[in-house]
């Protein structure tokens, strides 16, 4: 294990490794989601249901952190923590890529193949600007 550094990080989020969302709720306690994640340069990108309690939360206080945990290596990681943007034209495309690179064929086949594990509503793109970046690779 060595510190993580921008150029291992960007290495694994390029991989189909998990990310563990956390935002904080109206009463302070966090609120931990698993979802497909992208990077853009440094920035962590991820998409979710619109209307979702990620987006409430994000929205109300954009303060996130970002866990990824590589299922090869189980106790390294590491810990992205920035400020959430909307970026709500780029979700379709975002969502596609994502579908893509986690499953390895388009939103629309996966829908028709397993209409029960893709989510098909409305979705928004978030996009994560790093203030802080800890962790073991």
């Amino acid at each position: 294990m060595r510190p993580v550094t921008p150029r291992n990080l960007r290495r694994l989020l390029d991989t189909p490794v998990f990310g563990i969302v956390a935002t904080i709720q109206p009463d302070g306690t966090p609120q931990q989601s698993v979802v497909w994640i992208g990077r853009d340069g440094d920035d962590v990108l991820f998409y979710l249901a619109a209307g979702s309690r990620k987006e409430k939360n994000l929205r109300r206080d954009p303060r996130v952190s970002v866990l990824v945990n590589p299922v090869d290596a189980p106790y390294t990681y590491a810990v992205i923590q920035g400020t959430a943007t909307f970026e709500p034209d780029r979700a379709l495309a975002l969502r596609d890529e994502l579908t893509a690179k986690y499953v390895g064929i388009s939103h629309a086949e996966h829908i028709a193949r397993t209409p029960e594990a893709a989510y098909a509503g409305e979705v928004t793109a978030v996009r994560v600007t790093p203030n802080r970046i800890l962790g073991r690779l």
